[in-house]
Formats: structure tokens, C-alpha cells, sequence
């Protein structure tokens, strides 16, 4: 009786099977042997160095994502935010922006209304052009907030420095009076020259012909300023009016204050078809649409492929040159020369494998680690995330690197035979 599939008799298939069988458990046996007996030194620092070149990535790519996911005008204390999705939002009204999500006022006043939500604040940010008296125009970014006189943070600055509430979108007419604050970073009033109780004009650009006159209530630190970014918050409807986001009450984004999850069952109920992220978690296609962020996470994935890469192969290499009388017997006993190559690249596989879940460990702990000593010293909150698909993704990492490593090893194992080890 044959096998159809190849052409084999089903004895010898079944042969072969039970010898890659052996070959495979044979490998693991002297694996762990080696890596827990006295001769174990090789095989130990071939995982620590994959182990501390995954955690390096690991580091450097939670750092990336940290910087993806929270640039100057998204740093917040929200509990959940709600960002629009391609094809499912109204688009900006200028048809250059990306897309906003709409009704953003109607909808996140209906947030509010639930249980367990404490508030709920549409965001909108817009460039604009901010005049002091008797000053130059200078560019600024406006973000656009609804505040409850509670003590909330976006964009890095205070919002109970403005006045409650939003008058001005009186119910979705946007005739109501309009409160005139702005709370200005420093680096904002620097620019401009202003300081507590200054009036601005504000003008969307030359294209616009909506003005808005504001007082500076505050000038206040902004959490990341070492960046620089001039920004200063006023109040969502009024920014609305003079951009020309009012026509839909669009905006970025709406941010939600209170029980996690009340307040993303909240959000997904306003926004069925929109993103919702809950406070600590993080987005890893985000690499993807910060430019520094994945040059950062490509040039670490390079480096540490290729460093782990010589690693692997300069002491896997050496250890296979240790071992030839170990090839040189299974030679004797029949193994073929793919069976004796196949030992010696399960062995590196299994190497690898191991150093990328130490690595793992050692990486998490380093995301913490950078975490609390940056918000000892510099940085107020995360500067690194760790995401769960950091796992798969340095597991693959490490895997790629011994595929790119063992073609060296199995050089040297293709090269011994019996009777040179009988010779020595």
C-alpha cells in the first residue's frame, strides 16, 4: 500500500517520521541538558544577549508608541476618548483636515446624562492667528473645550481656568453670549507677549472672516512644554464659530471623565462607528501616522536584528565547533547531513525562542522602570507603553534574527565528518 501524497511506501513514510520525531526530542534533551549542566555558559549568554537586545526594543518601541500616541495637544486626564474612524465621521469643512466626528456638543451633552459619567467635553484643535494689542499676528493652536469647573487637563493645561459651561452653543444656535476666555501656555504667551487680562484677537486666517476678541484668564505650565508648541485652550463653541465647525458641531475628538466602564459604554452608545480608547491603553497602528515615532521603532528594529543576529551566529557557531563529535556520531549512526543540519538550527531556534520570553520580562520591566524614574524627574505622566502585541512581535523578532544567524553554524556543522573527529 503506497501513500498517494508522495509516492513512498507507508513504511518508510512512517520511518521518517518517527526519525525527525527522535531528532526533534534529541535536540531538546541535550539542549537543556547543555543549558543547565556545567557547560551551560555558551548557551546562557546567547539567551541574555537575545534576552537584553528584545528588552532594548521592547524599550525603545514603548517609548516610540508613548510619543505616537500622545503628541502637545492630546495629553489629557480623560478617562475615555472617542476619535473618529475613516468613512464613518463627517469630514472638516474645509476638506483638508482629517476626519472629525460630528454633532460632538448634542452627543457629548447626552454622554453626560449617563450614570457614572462625571463629564464629557468635545475637542476641537484649530491653527490660528492670535493678535496682541498693538502686537504682530502670531500662530497659535486654539484647542476647543467645555468646562465644568472641575480640575481637568487638556492638552496639558488646566480647564477650570476657564469659565464654566458653554454659552455660546445655546442648544446648537452657537447666539449665545460668548464667555471670551483663553488660558495661555507659556510658551504661548512668550510668543505673544501677553499675560493675565490681556485682550487677543483671534482670526482663523485670511480666508476667514470670523473674528473672536478673548481675555486671558491664565497663563499656565502646559505638561510636555519642553516641546514648545505655543497652545492655549477656550471654549469648544466659540472656536466652532470662528473655524467654521459649527456647521455639524465638529470636532477631533470628545474626552470622557468618569467610571471607565461607564464611560466607554457611554461612548460607544454616542459613537457606535467611532474609536473608542479607554485611559492606559494605546493604539500600536499609531506608529504608523508619526513620522518620528516609526523612524525611531524601524531603525530600533534594525539595530537589534542585527546585533542579535551576530550574537546568535558567533556563539551558536562556536558551539557547534565544540560539539562536532556529537554531529560526527549521528553521522555514524545514519543520520543524513539534512537530519545533522536540522540539529543544529532546532537548537539555535530553541535558543532564540528563549532569550525573546526572558527578553519580554526584561523589557516590561523597563517600560516600567523608565516610566517612574521620568515621572521623578522630567515628565509627568508615561513617556512608554507596553501593548500586548509587544509579545507576538518579539517573539518574531527574535525568531527572524536566528533565521538570519544560522546559515554560519550550520556552515560549520555541514563541514564535520567522522573521520576527521576519529583523526583527532
Amino acid at each position: 500500500m503506497t501513500d498517494e501524497t508522495d509516492g513512498l511506501p507507508e513504511g518508510v513514510e512512517t520511518k521518517r517520521r518517527t526519525r525527525w520525531t527522535g531528532l526533534v526530542g534529541l535536540t531538546l534533551s541535550r539542549w537543556w541538558q547543555r543549558a543547565t549542566g556545567t557547560t551551560a555558559g555558551r548557551i546562557v549568554s546567547t539567551i541574555g544577549a537575545v534576552a537584553l537586545t528584545i528588552a532594548f526594543l521592547l524599550v525603545v518601541t514603548g517609548i516610540a508608541l508613548a510619543l505616537a500616541d500622545g503628541g502637545a495637544t492630546t495629553r489629557d486626564d480623560a478617562d475615555v476618548r472617542i476619535t473618529p474612524t475613516e468613512g464613518s465621521t463627517l469630514s472638516s469643512v474645509d476638506g483638508v483636515e482629517g476626519p472629525r466626528l460630528g454633532a460632538t456638543n448634542e452627543r457629548a451633552g447626552a454622554i453626560r446624562s449617563h450614570d457614572g459619567v462625571d463629564h464629557a467635553s468635545p475637542v476641537l484643535v484649530e491653527t490660528v492667528r492670535l493678535e496682541a494689542d498693538g502686537g504682530e499676528p502670531k500662530t497659535v493652536r486654539l484647542v476647543g473645550v467645555v468646562p465644568d469647573g472641575e480640575s481637568r487637563t487638556v492638552a496639558g493645561l488646566p480647564t477650570d481656568r476657564l469659565e464654566p459651561g458653554d454659552s455660546h452653543y445655546a442648544n446648537g444656535s452657537y447666539d449665545g453670549p460668548q464667555n471670551g476666555g483663553i488660558v495661555l501656555s507659556h510658551t504661548a504667551a512668550d510668543r505673544l507677549g501677553a499675560s493675565d487680562g490681556d485682550e487677543l484677537a483671534v482670526s482663523r486666517g485670511p480666508m476667514r472672516s470670523n473674528e473672536l476678541s478673548v481675555t486671558v484668564t491664565a497663563v499656565a505650565d502646559a505638561e510636555g512644554e519642553e516641546t514648545g508648541a505655543p497652545i492655549a485652550l477656550v471654549h469648544a463653541s466659540e472656536l466652532q464659530s470662528v473655524s467654521g465647525a459649527d456647521d455639524g458641531q465638529l470636532a477631533d475628538r470628545v474626552l470622557v471623565w468618569g467610571d471607565s466602564d461607564a464611560a466607554q459604554s457611554a461612548a460607544t452608545d454616542a459613537y457606535p462607528d467611532a474609536s473608542v480608547e479607554v485611559a492606559g491603553s494605546a493604539d500600536p497602528a499609531a506608529l504608523f501616522e508619526d513620522g518620528l515615532a516609526f523612524a525611531t521603532s524601524v531603525i530600533a528594529l534594525i539595530v537589534g536584528v542585527t546585533i542579535c543576529a551576530s550574537f546568535v551566529a558567533t556563539t551558536m557557531g562556536m558551539t557547534v565547533d565544540e560539539d562536532r563529535r556529537t554531529l560526527a556520531v549521528l553521522e555514524s549512526i545514519g543520520i543524513p547531513t539534512r537530519g545533522r543540519l536540522a540539529v543544529v538550527a532546532i537548537s539555535t531556534g530553541v535558543t532564540t525562542f528563549v532569550g525573546s520570553l526572558v527578553g519580554i520580562g526584561l523589557g516590561a520591566a523597563g517600560i516600567v522602570g523608565v516610566n517612574a524614574i521620568a515621572s521623578a524627574t522630567v515628565a509627568p505622566g508615561a513617556v512608554a507603553q507596553f501593548h500586548p502585541l509587544f509579545v507576538p512581535y518579539a517573539i518574531a523578532v527574535a525568531l527572524l534574527s536566528g533565521l538570519v544567524a544560522v546559515p554560519y553554524p550550520l556552515a560549520v556543522a555541514a563541514r564535520t565528518s567522522v573521520l576527521s573527529e576519529v583523526g583527532r
